[in-house]
């Protein structure tokens, strides 16, 4: 019987709270996670979340509340994760590198009742606490000085005295988070995420990884991201561990992973390529890992980790706001994102809504087959929820295609795109090809206003270790492999990208200037068109 035959998705109505009153009950000794030393089995981690969820309560928190939480990688994040998710009340993780007005902003907007704060993160938190006045104040670490809030020692919660579940006043689609977009582009947007949703999520992560009894997930990616919220959920379902460590850690990961004796790794973004990066040592495949499962592997990095490290690549496609996973390639096909999920159908739709054919390329549209999998929007954001619903489909605002085979294919964000001598560059496109160079370890391209009322691309390199590469030289080098619209005119090195918690390029704080950057017109060098 086949993984989607034996499970019913979408129809299992018991949340996430129950999940874990059940585990603590019917295998109170099996070890949920292993952190700094710690082994948590069901029966601590049940008792410590039943005391954080009764402290909530003591503390004024009520079913329709907010409550946002800003927490290092930490079994207490668990705790207080899975506490909110026992009361049914709507939590707002937070990204503890947010600072300034991208914090303020998220705070604002969300309006939570409650906020849980760890004291790394004072410098960034307490002026905006001071000047926003939340009501109450869960603060780990040494009390601040917030005299117009209620703050609450998080040790408190944690010993509170009543171990017994808490009331619960949440249902299987009730909103249970609200989940900010990295805003990359513009300001963050919260996707409302439902137990269901994150139910499903979870489930499906197990489908791309393929568990089995008895297996451990090297969890380094921050509990905020969506990424990280699916495997605490999947550690209530199956009968796995999870080997938490606070950070990403490029030197310590293949340490981390022989030690918890880890089977999964999860990767977004750069993190494959960032650890093929690393000198070749000759116990690279004296690990226990199977799988390493996520989204966004890079072409020239596929083959080149599974043959180095032993490991199988799982690619995937997906967003928060459709439960995470659309498309699952459970085939190994290079480069491709696999086909639909069973409980989604999927559309790549022309600019009027057309549904497009093979190899054509055109935006992911996705539509639920079951009911209660997709977003019913973003919180407190009419305008953008009207924008990404058209006659029942979600419009991702992703750009893609599909093959003979029906297997789907990434091309980049819709909005990630040049307008350039009248034509339209796909950022993902160009990026790809610019990736292969062997001195270019990452690459990030953006649009700058021209003379001519359009744009030009200005491409930023960052570079091996060692390497070295002449802005002419690149140039040349880009010219037979890319349409003449495409070669980027200014060319810029860096030295590090300023990234979201998912490992994307955050454009908006790439600097747009070009006065002293290599600029290819002014060398007389003419792009050839053919």
């Amino acid at each position: 019987m086949s993984f989607d035959d034996r499970f019913p998705w979408g129809n299992d109505d018991r949340t996430i709270g129950q999940l874990l009153t059940d585990r603590a009950r019917d295998t109170p000794g099996f070890v949920y996670c292993r952190f700094g030393g710690q082994a948590i089995d069901f029966a601590d981690l049940n008792q410590r979340v039943n005391r954080y969820a009764n402290a909530l309560v003591a503390a004024g928190v009520g079913p329709d509340d907010r409550v946002a939480i800003m927490l290092p990688n930490h079994p207490d994040y668990v705790v207080a994760f899975l506490a909110l998710l026992k009361l049914g009340v709507c939590q707002i993780p937070v990204n503890v590198h947010l600072k300034g007005e991208g914090l303020a902003y998220l705070l604002r907007h969300a309006t939570p009742r409650v906020i849980i704060v760890d004291e790394l993160f004072a410098e960034a938190a307490l002026p905006i606490l001071r000047a926003q006045k939340p009501p109450v104040v869960v603060w780990r670490g040494a009390l601040p000085d917030l005299p117009d809030s209620r703050v609450v020692p998080f040790s408190d919660m944690t010993t509170h005295a009543d171990p017994a579940e808490p009331s619960f006043a949440g249902g299987p689609d009730k909103m249970v988070s609200i989940m900010y977009t990295s805003g990359t582009t513009g300001l963050p947007k919260g996707v409302m995420v439902t137990d269901r949703m994150l139910r499903v999520a979870a489930r499906a992560s197990c489908r791309l990884a393929e568990i089995k009894p008895g297996d451990v997930f090297h969890v380094w990616e921050p509990l905020y991201h969506i990424g990280g919220v699916e495997v605490m959920i999947l550690a209530l379902m199956e009968e796995l561990t999870l080997g938490m460590v606070e950070r990403f850690s490029v030197s310590q990961f293949w340490r981390q992973v022989r030690e918890f004796k880890a089977t999964h790794i999860h990767f977004l973004g750069g993190v494959l390529a960032m650890l093929l990066k690393e000198a070749p040592k000759p116990d690279d495949r004296d690990n226990t890992v199977r799988v390493a499962w996520g989204g966004g592997c890079p072409l020239q990095v596929w083959r080149a980790f599974e043959e180095r490290f032993g490991v199988q690549i799982r690619e995937c496609y997906g967003m928060t706001e459709c439960s995470s996973f659309t498309t699952q390639n459970l085939t190994g096909k290079l480069g491709s994102t696999g086909k639909p999920l069973p409980f989604f159908e999927v559309r790549i739709a022309g600019e009027n809504g057309e549904a497009l054919g093979q190899d054509q390329r055109g935006e992911f549209w996705v539509k639920g087959k079951v009911p209660g999998l997709i977003t019913e929007g973003y919180f407190a954001n009419p305008e953008a929820t009207r924008s990404s619903f058209r006659d029942g489909w979600f419009l991702t605002g992703d750009l893609g295609y599909f093959d003979a085979d029906g297997d789907y294919y990434y091309a980049g964000r819709k909005k990630d795109s040049i307008r350039r001598r009248g034509e339209n560059v796909a950022a993902y496109e160009v990026e790809r090809i610019i990736n292969e160079h062997p001195a270019v370890a990452e690459s990030g391209i953006i649009g700058v206003p021209n003379e001519l009322g359009d744009e030009d691309i200005k491409v930023f390199l960052r570079l091996k270790p060692g390497a070295r590469l002449e802005p002419m030289d690149f140039i040349q080098w880009c010219e037979p492999k890319m349409a003449y619209f495409q070669v980027p005119r200014f060319v810029d090195f860096i030295q590090e990208f300023p990234k979201t918690p998912s490992e994307r390029i955050r454009k908006d704080a790439l600097p747009r200037d070009t006065a002293k950057v290599f600029d290819l017109e002014k060398t007389g060098y003419k792009v050839r068109r053919r």
